[in-house]
């Protein structure tokens, strides 16, 4: 089905209006070397003439109004914010005169800039004791918020807490409130702190508190300590309870056996101490506690139990039990693709092969791993479910001239590809949802491929197929996939998933491209094709970055007799984890990667087989024939023997 979406007019004009007046009147190569100036602050650099009317010429005014605060007027800080209302410059000019004036308290001048509450705490702060005097209850329910957190908080919130606990507006109560925040967040500097700050009306609860935190299994001993229905004594419980589960499950059970009925608990708290409970118990297999475990996680009835209860089944290969958990999940989440596929194998292990096809058939509705595997299992098509969102032609053309797609555009020539992400990612944040999908589309016409993608997602268009999973590269990834003989699909979904085909990538750990390389893989790979190290820089080359990954993904499945899924998972947790993993396992392909001890590889092998039959199905038009996995990888052991 394609659905067609067309531009609004009205907001179309709007956004239009301040682009089309002052068109670009200078290059780019001689505005380029003005930005760069105005970055270096070196303002006798700058050529007027360059960045008069250019469509960037707001980030040269941005350097320049930063360089002059604190020594600027709000009303010149608010003509910029509204000329460039539409612009992640907006958001940054604010954010740094908020940054100028709350530092020397300028406060009036603060909230002359001010649109509401800012994002960052030492803002909020700042933002808070500007309002003390203007709006008292608004800036005292603000600031009691910021308190109530179990962490240090930036020292400008100090004066902002010293006020509101001189006017009462923190209490003794919000002082406990913090401290038993701190303590279950193991905050050892906030438990040394907050104690000597409670009234002294709150001695015998701090005593308590005292007694038990080195040891909060002596919870037992609280009715001696402090009365029952002090203020405070039903968070002391709840807290000790906690740190007790984690630091001694075994204990924690027959301690809460022993208190559970005279406890002064909420029944949300009752609820949160018995979920905790019986979480760690299955986790850390604490046989003493695994009947009360098993009856606890069947009367909570919480789905995150329910998904352990049942995974801890598998690992186990209890397959009446599988389903019986299974089959105890609410609807809606047990029809989820994940489930029905385990229910599917359960049954079938049952000797159930109608109700195996049964849940089978729910799955394979769905466009996911299970979903896909399912299918499988019954010899039926994948279901993509691709519902592509036509744009009109004059919408695009509209789109283009929008002083937003204009500024992207330029800065992708002068290479600022971070900028020009956090203008779109601003853009996507305030634009009106129905007016989503022209930009999305304009983006992929444009090769912006990972904008397109997180327009796509942004927008909630899980189903439009060609914006979530777009050709990217895709000539690159068939000719290294064609020279390496590695399957070119695979080449994609790994890009997809590491980099949404953003080819300047870079992760916290310092991986780069579109493959997410790390520089000493690269410069290896490169040494073993006798190909000369251009450096760190040459993995943000699309093909330079396809070259290598394509080779490096290539060992990856030598390693293991040609199979994608162990290779995938070496791809992200290393071939040394994969080596053990498979040491440790004599399993067919689902519950080896269902047991990958890491929810990150876990997930990602999961996404990447996924991803390459959508590729591959999207390319072909059809999944007819498309498969996640050869019938090898399907039907194979995986084991040590995988190594080669």
């Amino acid at each position: 089905m394609r659905v067609t979406q067309t531009l609004t007019r009205c907001w179309l004009g709007i956004m239009l209006a301040a682009g089309l007046a002052a068109p670009s009147l200078a290059s780019d190569e001689s505005f380029n070397q003005s930005f760069e100036a105005a970055r270096a602050q070196q303002w006798d650099q700058i050529d007027r003439d360059a960045v008069r009317g250019h469509v960037l010429e707001g980030y040269v005014q941005y350097h320049e109004l930063k360089s002059r605060l604190p020594g600027v007027s709000p009303s010149a800080i608010n003509d910029y914010l509204r000329r460039h209302q539409d612009s992640v410059l907006s958001e940054w000019m604010r954010g740094v005169a908020q940054d100028a004036w709350g530092a020397r308290q300028q406060f009036d001048d603060f909230l002359a800039v001010s649109d509401g509450v800012p994002q960052s705490t030492t803002r909020q702060c700042w933002y808070y004791r500007a309002l003390l005097n203007q709006e008292p209850e608004r800036a005292s329910l603000g600031g009691r918020e910021l308190w109530l957190v179990g962490h240090s908080q930036p020292s400008t919130c100090d004066p902002l807490f010293d006020q509101l606990r001189a006017n009462n507006t923190i209490t003794g109560a919000d002082v406990w409130a913090r401290l038993m925040l701190a303590w279950r967040a193991g905050d050892d500097g906030m438990q040394r702190y907050l104690p000597g700050e409670l009234p002294s009306d709150w001695s015998a609860q701090r005593a308590a508190f005292e007694r038990l935190q080195s040891d909060p299994g002596r919870i037992t001993e609280l009715p001696g300590l402090v009365s029952l229905d002090a203020p405070g004594v039903s968070s002391l419980y709840s807290t000790a309870m906690a740190r007790l589960v984690r630091q001694d499950t075994t204990r924690a059970l027959m301690v809460w056996r022993e208190i559970k009925s005279r406890a002064p608990l909420t029944d949300e708290q009752r609820h949160d101490v018995e979920h905790d409970l019986a979480f760690y118990s299955l986790v850390r297999e604490v046989n003493a506690n695994t009947q009360w475990a098993d009856t606890a996680t069947a009367q909570l009835g919480d789905q995150d139990l329910l998904e352990l209860r049942t995974r801890k089944a598998l690992e186990h290969r209890q397959w009446q039990e599988v389903a019986a958990w299974i089959e105890r999940m609410a609807e809606s989440e047990r029809r989820d693709a994940h489930w029905q596929y385990w229910l599917g194998r359960a049954r079938q292990q049952l000797g159930n092969e109608e109700g195996a096809r049964q849940a089978w058939q729910i799955a394979a509705s769905q466009r996911s791993f299970f979903g896909f595997a399912a299918a499988d299992r019954i010899n039926q098509p994948y279901a993509l479910e691709n519902k592509p969102i036509t744009i009109a032609e004059h919408d695009l053309e509209d789109a283009a001239a929008l002083p937003s797609m204009r500024r992207v555009a330029a800065l992708y020539r002068i290479n600022e590809p971070g900028l020009a992400r956090a203008e779109w990612y601003y853009l996507m944040r305030h634009l009106p949802g129905p007016q989503r999908p022209t930009l999305t589309q304009y983006a992929l016409t444009q090769q912006w491929y990972d904008l397109t993608i997180y327009a796509a997602i942004r927008g909630d268009h899980w189903d439009a197929l060609d914006w979530r999973f777009p050709q990217g590269y895709a000539d690159l990834f068939q000719k290294w996939g064609q020279a390496r003989n590695v399957d070119p699909w695979l080449l994609m979904a790994l890009a997809r998933r590491e980099s949404s085909f953003n080819p300047q990538a870079q992760s916290p750990v310092g991986a780069r491209g579109l493959m997410q390389l790390m520089p000493g893989t690269g410069q290896h790979v490169s040494r073993q094709l006798g190909v000369p190290w251009q450096g760190v820089p040459s993995l943000e080359d699309p093909e330079t970055n396809v070259m290598l990954g394509s080779a490096y993904i290539r060992d990856m499945a030598a390693r293991y007799s040609g199979n994608r899924i162990a290779a995938a998972a070496a791809y992200n947790a290393g071939p040394g984890r994969v080596d053990r993993w498979l040491a440790d396992s004599d399993e067919p392909f689902d519950l080896f990667i269902e047991e990958i001890p890491f929810r990150e590889t876990r997930e990602y092998v999961q996404a990447v087989l996924t991803y390459r039959a959508i590729f591959e199905g999207l390319a072909k038009g059809s999944t007819q024939g498309v498969h996640m996995m050869t019938e090898h990888e399907r039907t194979t052991r995986y084991s040590g023997a995988l190594q080669r």
